[in-house]
């Protein structure tokens, strides 16, 4: 795994503008961005790189980030994953955890509490995954 201070996170969004706005706030603290409108484009990518930790949009147009993580979990990696929503419901963080996620947070403020997650989750001990 990188050093905190360099830390490649994955984020999934198919709003070019919430996109924008995410890979800004993660590189002014110092994090490395891969942005990505889809899941099959992230699916391809992670299979070829590393990514320390995943920013994941609940709602994507291909697959819901529940699935997604499904599948990057099926391709072995188990990089932390922070799923974001602007449609919380009762169950979500529920079925979240049983998919493997890490924390779920609510769009849009997202902010603060995104780096804290993302900082705590890329200083954890690595974990092979690839």
């Amino acid at each position: 795994m990188s050093s905190p201070a360099q830390a490649t996170v994955y984020v999934v969004d198919d709003d070019v503008g919430v996109l924008g706005s995410l890979r800004f706030l993660l590189e002014t603290d110092g994090l490395a961005v891969r942005t990505f409108r889809n899941a099959a484009a992230v699916l391809k990518a992670a299979s070829q790189a590393e990514a320390d930790c995943f920013v994941i949009d609940y709602k994507l147009p291909d697959i819901n980030g529940l699935d997604l993580v499904g599948r990057l979990r099926g391709n072995h990696i188990t990089a932390p994953v922070i799923l974001i929503t602007g449609y919380p419901d009762a169950g979500i963080s529920d079925r979240a955890a049983a998919a493997g996620i890490d924390h779920v947070l609510q769009k849009p403020l997202l902010g603060d509490n995104l780096i804290k997650r993302v900082r705590a989750s890329t200083e954890q001990p690595a974990q092979p995954n690839r």
